[in-house]
């Protein structure tokens, strides 16, 4: 993919200071980070490295490093790649169903103020959602695996957290000796699923309450008061949460591309951004209300920086988990015995020190196609020796 003409670092390096300066009331040091390392990424203040062809010895010119935070549009290409590399030894010949879970938008000023709490509670109340309700003999009676990734943001950059949980369609037999194959158009009943989900989150949240994990402040002040905060629990049980499935798709193969439109996502890409001027930042947004319609959406720039801040997560937060027969402490004993029921042959495991080594390089010669390796790394300050003289005019 080309790169694309304008970029969330172009706008902070040429905005960021005053946009900072105009909002020191709220601003925090997680967030000048944030905006800090995307200024810097691939420049030469973060210093580069040479790349050579392994096959044909083609050296390239000098690159300059990533800022590698996970919040950078430009960082998260490598690591996605990497990721899914890894899970192709974990696919099994299944079709696989994506299932949603999403946040009713009351709740969205409490997550905002309670980030971890809010968002670890979203991820393990849904994971326990699809696993309850899959091991229910009356549903699919089995035991299932899955990974769960946490999304925070809708496509105008407003707060909306969810969570995209891609199951393959089926799981072991609770005794782990078969393979149960769920109904071909159909997982898990979306009204169950539903149901458990609401009942579930609403119960873990309030045991934060109780146990004085929740932040309550500014607008949110009044729900210290246990009657209160019970009284503004109440109007969420009269709404159905949104909880949307979409029928089995694909198998192994399409999976792998599947995985890419959800890991390793920010809240917006730089391909996205439309143009930067007069202080008005113009991006594209899809309506999902009007099939998907690509319409166009012009902020202040202050007003896109602090939709694109909203988005932050705490800091070592894992918003990619892995449940039931994925789950780390249970993968290298149960994930076998899935292949053993559908009656294929696993993938060999390579040991961990090879598997960089080995996997398909991100980045190939242009020359010959070959694997390109760094043979030497460059700090700032030698980028900077490197770097021609300034031309002087000489004096008439």
């Amino acid at each position: 993919m080309s790169r694309p003409p304008l970029e969330v670092a172009d706008l902070v390096r040429s905005a960021g200071t005053a946009f900072i300066e105009r909002n020191r009331q709220w601003i925090r040091w997680t967030h000048i980070k944030v905006l800090l390392a995307m200024a810097r990424c691939r420049t030469a203040t973060l210093g580069g490295h040479i790349d050579e062809c392994t096959r044909c010895g083609h050296r390239a010119t000098i690159s300059y490093n990533s800022c590698r935070n996970r919040h950078c549009p430009k960082c998260q290409t490598g690591a996605r790649e990497r990721w899914i590399q890894a899970r192709g030894r974990e696919l099994l010949p299944s079709p696989y169903v994506h299932v949603v879970f999403t946040l009713p938008p009351r709740l969205a000023s409490l997550a905002l103020q309670n980030k971890k709490v809010i968002y670890d509670l979203l991820l393990r109340a849904s994971a326990e959602t699809l696993l309850e309700v899959a091991r229910s003999p009356r549903r699919l009676g089995a035991e299932i695996g899955f990974f769960s990734v946490l999304h925070t943001w809708n496509q105008k950059l407003q707060l909306h957290p969810h969570v995209h949980c891609v199951v393959p369609a089926g799981g072991l037999s609770l005794d782990h000796t078969y393979w149960i194959r769920s109904h071909p158009r159909f997982f898990l009943p979306i009204h169950v699923l539903r149901r458990v989900f609401r009942g579930k989150f609403v119960a873990g949240l309030k045991s934060a309450f109780q146990h004085g994990q929740l932040h309550l402040s500014g607008n949110l002040r009044l729900l210290a008061q246990p009657k209160i905060f019970a009284s503004w629990l109440r109007p969420l049980f009269r709404k159905d949460w949104v909880v949307y499935s979409k029928p089995p798709f694909g198998g192994p193969e399409y999976v792998l591309q599947y995985l890419g439109r959800y890991t390793h996502r920010v809240a917006i890409s730089n391909h996205r951004l439309i143009s930067f001027a007069d202080g008005q930042i113009t991006f594209r947004w899809r309506d999902s209300a009007h099939s998907n319609e690509q319409k166009l959406m012009t902020l202040s720039l202050d007003e896109f920086l602090r939709r694109f801040l909203l988005h932050l997560l705490p800091k070592g937060f894992v918003r990619i988990r892995h449940f039931g027969f994925l789950a780390n402490r249970r993968r290298s004993t149960l994930l076998p015995l899935c292949f053993e029921a559908l009656d294929v042959v696993p993938p060999q495991t390579e040991p961990e020190t090879s598997t960089a080594q080995q996997s398909s390089p991100l980045w190939r010669c242009p020359k010959c196609g070959g694997p390109m390796a760094v043979i030497e790394r460059l700090t700032a300050a030698q980028l900077q020796l490197r770097s021609p003289p300034a031309l002087v005019t000489a004096a008439a």
